[in-house]
């Protein structure tokens, strides 16, 4: 009820607050359990591709979210929840995990799950290299893969920045991936890794970010 109240509101006017221009969001499957893999610039990108797309998508959001104490505690949980965000421990010895485990119960329900195969966000502009996190998920679930590309919301709400600015935000939706089958006999670590860098060929082609190839490449910082 809150996600209905919060989603028949909110998406409206951060639309004609700050003009998103949206694409392709023709691919993303009306119903059935899928995967929505984005690359991430900001912290609003979780508040920003479930604004525009045409169904609930659950991301993980830190507990500490969550457990707030006061008006304001209570007001953050609350604009968490109707974001239909579910909160993970992160600091927990088995915290990724956990996270996985949560996105598969979200997706064997059939809802749809986002995730940034990239891990955390790039603090450079640039596209690293995909964790196999977003294959596992896939292939396990069964569930089609739509790739995003999002571009300007590092300046909508920089890394500094408490409150989002004026910006423009285009949020470019991909053509569905599907694995069904695809990767029947090749070893799981193999799958993995192909199938996660064919995501992210796919979002590099929504963005056009320059790539990184290496972890070790990451900021120490990001």
């Amino acid at each position: 009820m809150l996600y209905q109240v919060l989603h028949t509101v909110v998406p409206p006017v951060a639309r004609v607050v700050w003009r998103p221009t949206v694409e392709g969001v023709e691919h993303v499957p009306m119903s059935g359990p899928v995967l929505i893999a984005s690359n991430h610039l900001s912290f609003a990108d979780s508040v920003v591709i479930p604004v525009v797309a045409p169904r609930k998508v659950v991301f993980l959001a830190k507990e500490d979210y969550f457990t707030g104490s006061g008006v304001k505690g209570w007001l953050t949980k609350t604009w968490f929840e109707g974001l239909g965000m579910v909160p993970v421990d992160r600091g927990d010895a088995r915290s990724a995990i956990d996270s996985l485990d949560i996105a598969l119960d979200v997706l064997r329900r059939g809802d749809a799950f986002g995730i940034y195969p990239e891990g955390t966000r790039s603090r450079d502009g640039r596209l690293y290299r995909g964790r196999t996190g977003v294959a596992q998920l896939a292939l396990t679930a069964g569930a089609p893969v739509v790739p995003v590309g999002l571009i300007g919301t590092e300046d909508l709400q920089p890394v500094d920045a408490s409150w989002p600015r004026l910006a423009k935000v285009t949020v470019r939706f991909g053509e569905p991936i599907d694995f069904t089958g695809r990767f029947d006999g090749v070893p799981p670590g193999r799958a993995r890794r192909e199938a996660t860098d064919e995501i992210m060929d796919a979002i590099h082609a929504l963005t056009g970010q320059e790539r990184v190839a290496a972890y070790n490449e990451r900021p120490a910082d990001a």
